[in-house]
């Protein structure tokens, strides 16, 4: 399972703030290989953040709200005698870090009608208070799991 892909040798933490994840954010994002553009619109979410919530560093609640967003448990399909079985299982750290990451920009992303910057600074933000559409999928992810309980002895 421990698939390692050569990105995460040479990712380069990003140049504002020198974080991993950051840049690893600002990678997913990107559309068509634009990283300037992906960039610009995470540091213009930053000072929009930095505007609405003054006593803490924009960093700080993107990260925080990625944690938000990290899901325990997730369900996995699993045939067993010709029936298919939803059986809830640990998500492992890495795949947790891109789930949540694909989440809050896909939440985004499903606001229309603006600019991608302040929506993507107002999912961050709901993520950060454990609200919002990314929470709101987190919190689906751990009632499936937690409603097949009944499988997790197929997990093995």
């Amino acid at each position: 399972m421990g698939k390692k892909t050569a990105s995460e040798k040479i990712l380069k933490p990003d140049p504002r703030f020198g974080s991993k994840v950051v840049s690893k954010f600002i990678n997913c994002m990107m559309w068509n290989g634009k990283k300037t553009v992906a960039q610009r619109i995470f540091y213009e979410a930053m000072e929009i953040i930095g505007q609405k919530i003054p006593d803490k560093e924009p960093v700080e609640v993107f990260h925080q709200a990625v944690e938000n967003v990290k899901p325990e448990l997730e369900v996995r399909s699993r045939r067993v005698g010709g029936a298919s079985y939803q059986v809830p299982m640990p998500v492992n750290k890495k795949r947790q870090l891109s789930l949540a990451i694909r989440w809050i920009i896909g939440a985004a992303r499903e606001k229309k009608g603006r600019p991608m910057a302040p929506k993507l600074a107002e999912e961050l933000m709901a993520a950060y208070h454990r609200e919002g559409a990314a929470m709101t999928k987190r919190e689906n992810v751990h009632r499936m799991a937690e409603a097949n309980k009944a499988f997790a002895h197929f997990a093995w």
